[in-house]
């Protein structure tokens, strides 16, 4: 069955950086396009960036552009997203999403929190 796993989380002062991963199983990663979403606090949960099946196209949220990249590794089957020059507003559960032909996925989640 279709796994998603990611990883990467914690504590990070504000202006510090973290690099999430999510390992996906079950299903032919490198056909399908990926996606990081996060939910903050009382908030809905909002896509955050995606990337094509090759990596070679990736969209990012507003509030993220210039700080967050992503970026995958088709050998590895897993897809990651670096963070850089983190603020609090970015304080959240992140997760990642796939979308295959019999449904949508979801890993786990992994909290990101940016506090001093």
């Amino acid at each position: 069955q279709v796994q998603l796993v990611e990883s990467g989380g914690g504590l990070v002062q504000p202006g510090g950086s973290l690099r999430l991963s999510c390992t996906a199983s079950g299903f032919a990663f490198s056909s399908h396009a990926m996606n990081w979403y996060r939910q903050a606090p009382g908030k809905e949960r909002v896509v955050v960036a995606t990337i094509s099946t090759t990596g070679g196209r990736t969209n990012y949220a507003d509030s993220v552009k210039g700080r967050f990249t992503i970026s995958r590794d088709n050998q590895k089957n897993t897809v990651y997203l670096q963070m850089n020059s983190l603020k609090p507003e970015d304080t959240a559960v992140y997760y990642c999403k796939t979308n295959v032909a019999y449904g949508t996925y979801w890993g786990q989640g992994t909290q990101v929190t940016v506090s001093s």
